[in-house]
């Protein structure tokens, strides 16, 4: 639970009160009441709280000494730029972003977003039963939130079951922008690491470095089939096991189907592996729906070119029912939203707290 404490050197700051969790201080604003810590990783802790001048509940995740490293810095700024545009009932809502006490040489940020009770991750591995229903309807809010996000420009880059969040309603949202990139179609190269390796598609493997909106639709198969077998489908101890235990199941590709493959050398390996028919998806799912099974494979196939797209997939039968394209309208005007990656930490302080003061305008005559 939450502890409340003096602030550091029993000094108190106006607006702030301090309170200790797991360890970890947060010097948070007044209005919020924190409950207790629901969430711990190498950014920092996460924790429900309710705002008291709403009387909302909401998470609040501290990212600890975010400038003690320049990429982790850049994903912060990244993914507070990003959800200060996006409106989608599929992706977590960014609320609030805590001003600091000290605006020139601040380490912590604290980012206050709407709350939600699990992860996906913790309900596959949960003993939890998982219906035909839950199945489809999880997939469906999937792909209505990625087919907002690329109609507005946006790769996400890091789909995965951890970074779907979950309600007690069954309510889904896509969390997690900090490897997320706009510019779909630029034909921009994105050669930095991307997606989690069990959920990366075959074209980041091979070291393809011009990719598009498919390598998010791979993630979405590969999250459907592990909620289908309630484990990951291809869990790679590094990146050629990855490939090869992705061929091992949808079988050797064939000559055209490694077309799109740029790099010789990785076209070469591919081609010396051992010739596979693969596993039929209803052999390794027998209990699912059929329609289920051909979705899934039209969105684990080996070549991006040939995959299904999210609004074909939102079209296909197995989401007949819950799919309206007229209460579904993509974002009328795309982000183009560039970060340069070598920018320093002034520069970066500098940008977040143009993004913190979004949220209070009241400060920005204090600031300007």
């Amino acid at each position: 639970m939450a502890t409340f404490v003096e602030g550091p050197s029993g000094i108190r700051e106006m607006g702030k009160h301090y309170f200790t969790m797991w360890q970890t201080l947060f010097e948070i604003d007044t209005k919020y009441v924190p409950i207790k810590p629901i969430g711990r990783g190498a950014y920092g802790v996460v924790c429900s709280s309710i705002n008291r001048e709403t009387n909302e509940k909401v998470a609040i995740k501290k990212i600890n000494n975010v400038f003690e490293n320049r990429i982790d810095a850049t994903r912060t700024l990244r993914e507070l730029m990003l959800l200060r545009h996006i409106r989608h009932d599929n992706v977590i809502a960014l609320k609030d972003v805590m001003m600091p006490i000290h605006t020139k040489n601040f380490k912590d940020v604290y980012l206050v977003y709407e709350l939600m009770d699990t992860d996906l991750h913790q309900i596959i591995k949960s003993s939890q039963p998982l219906s035909n229903d839950h199945c489809k309807y999880f997939i469906f809010q999937l792909l209505c939130g990625l087919e907002y996000l690329h109609s507005a420009n946006i790769l996400h880059r890091d789909l995965k079951p951890g970074n779907l969040l979950v309600n007690a309603n069954c309510d889904l949202k896509i969390c997690d922008f900090g490897l997320a990139r706009t510019g779909i179609g630029s034909g921009q190269f994105m050669t930095e690491y991307v997606v989690t390796r069990w959920y990366r598609a075959p074209e980041l493997l091979l070291c393809s470095d011009n990719y598009g909106t498919s390598i998010d639709v791979w993630s979405v198969g590969c999250i459907f089939a592990e909620i289908l077998g309630r484990k990951p489908i291809f869990p790679g101890t590094e990146c050629l096991n990855q490939l090869k235990l992705i061929i091992n199941i949808l079988g050797s590709p064939q000559e055209a189907d490694i077309e799109f493959i740029d790099n010789v050398k990785a076209r070469k390996y591919i081609k010396s592996l051992p010739f596979t028919r693969g596993i039929h998806l209803s052999h390794l799912y027998p209990h699912a729906d059929p329609l289920a099974i051909d979705l899934l494979q039209k969105m684990l196939v080996f070549d991006p070119t040939k995959r299904i797209t999210v609004v074909e997939a939102l079209q296909h039968p197995y989401m007949s029912g819950l799919y309206d394209p007229k209460f579904i309208p993509p974002v009328q005007v795309p982000l183009t939203l560039d970060i340069d990656e070598t920018l320093g930490e002034q520069k970066i302080r500098e940008l977040m707290l143009n993004e913190m003061l979004y949220y209070h305008p009241e400060a920005v005559s204090a600031y300007s």
